[in-house]
């Protein structure tokens, strides 16, 4: 199945990048704008303190999940932004390393980012994106 993402590289860029410095999604497209994602159990509860790769795998497992709601998957994704609370490049790294197992060979644009403070107690990581669907599929 094609998603209606066409992911751009550009040999004029630097190739030593994790991710496609442009994606293309043919009209007609249905547009998804997804919150961010963050490491907030069912019940509403910040998991993994204190453990950035795991509570990457929460926001992910999260995003899937916010994706599904909206007939979408993360190979539908065009756009990401990725929120760590350190200004530790090593920390930054944990969450991106779990960030892109989820993201596997669709290595869409996007952004990581070391911020002071996120919205939940104890949160350290976020995930935001854009989501297209081909043909305004449901």
């Amino acid at each position: 199945m094609t998603t209606g993402v066409r992911l751009i590289r550009n040999d004029q860029l630097a190739s030593t990048v994790e991710y496609a410095y442009a994606a293309v999604a043919d009209a007609p497209v249905r547009s998804i704008w997804v919150a961010g994602a963050c490491p907030l159990d069912r019940d509403g509860r910040t998991v993994a303190i204190g453990d950035y790769a795991g509570q990457a795998h929460q926001v992910m497992r999260n995003l899937v999940t916010a994706l599904e709601g909206a007939g979408a998957s993360l190979t539908d994704v065009v756009k990401t932004t990725v929120y760590v609370a350190s200004s530790r490049q090593d920390d930054l790294g944990r969450a991106w390393q779990v960030y892109r197992e989820y993201m596997g060979d669709h290595d869409v644009p996007s952004t990581l980012l070391g911020v002071t403070v996120l919205g939940y107690n104890d949160q350290l990581v976020e995930v935001e994106a854009v989501a297209v669907l081909a043909g305004g599929r449901d």
